[in-house]
């Protein structure tokens, strides 16, 4: 049981991509009252709002969304960003803060360390090396802690022991106090077993493609470019690879459901090790949409 909270608790909400975590955000703050805080990487950039699953229009009528589609499609943005963005939006009416990207929770509720920016000449040298020479020059602490297959996550890890001279475990370990302590929330993990999303994500992934999601490449095509973090959108490359030629749409379609699958099991695996005491709701028994009957106990206490 979750004990009682005050009206003004923040709510976290986490979760695989697809397991429907927006939507139960969007219960909850349409019973019980609250502004809706993204914490998804990929939602932050303009542009790619089918791709990424951006709340529609009809959502963000119904409550206040704050940190959707507020970056331009062209900037780096990092957690520190977004920490700085989050932090006056912790104060007045509830904060229900949701997204997929771990670390962005992992930061606000543990802290992040105060790490120097990356040269850009590190960062140029790391996109050159392969994943396996990037492994080899990081020190053993900071490896076991990783995601030793994210690249992203191994090449920043790679990048701070260059810049700084220091691991990326020991500026960790060296961490000032977080913005939110979980304590001071109510921490939702939405746990949505494999055989029950990979139905969903291709699903998702088709109704995309319905709703315009080509159109939406094709209009950002003649911005596109690898090196944007926004580009990083699962699908993206995949459909302009088709826009310009290169495979069809049935097989872009394939490669961007898979590289989906692929995510939603990085997550996971995060969430996992990172997330054991977040309370739990079962995906695949809980219509999330309604808030029952697992979120009728969390809002009891709010």
């Amino acid at each position: 049981m979750i004990p009682p909270l005050g009206p003004e608790t923040p709510v976290l909400i986490a979760g695989p991509t697809a397991s429907g975590k927006s939507a139960l955000a969007l219960a909850i703050a349409r019973r019980h009252g609250g502004v809706i805080v993204n914490a998804d990487a990929m939602q932050v950039y303009d542009g790619w709002r089918l791709l990424t699953a951006r709340p529609s229009d009809a959502d963000m009528v119904q409550a206040p969304h704050w940190l959707y589609g507020h970056v331009p499609f062209d900037a780096d943005y990092s957690v520190g960003h977004w920490l700085r963005d989050t932090a006056p939006l912790l104060a007045g009416q509830r904060p229900i803060i949701v997204g997929g990207t771990g670390l962005y929770f992992t930061a606000l509720t543990e802290g992040l360390a105060d790490i120097p920016a990356t040269p850009p000449d590190v960062r140029l040298r790391g996109d050159t090396l392969p994943l396996p020479a990037l492994l080899d020059q990081i020190d053993d602490v900071t490896r076991g802690r990783i995601d030793t297959a994210n690249r992203a996550r191994v090449q920043r890890a790679w990048e701070v022991l260059q810049a700084t001279g220091r691991g990326l475990a020991d500026w960790q370990d060296d961490t000032p106090p977080p913005l939110l302590p979980l304590n001071a929330a109510v921490p939702v993990l939405i746990d949505a077993p494999r055989d029950w999303l990979t139905p969903r994500i291709a699903r998702r992934f088709d109704m995309m493609l319905d709703r315009g999601a080509l159109a939406e490449a094709a209009a950002m095509h003649d911005r596109w470019n690898p090196a944007h973090q926004s580009s990083r959108a699962i699908g993206a490359a995949a459909l302009i690879a088709h826009l310009d030629g290169e495979i069809t749409l049935t097989a872009a379609r394939e490669a961007a459901i898979v590289a989906i699958r692929q995510y939603a099991k990085r997550q996971r695996t995060y969430f996992a090790r990172r997330m054991r005491q977040w309370h739990r709701i079962d995906a695949s028994s809980t219509d999330l949409s309604t808030g029952l009957p697992d979120v009728a106990s969390i809002g009891r206490c709010l």
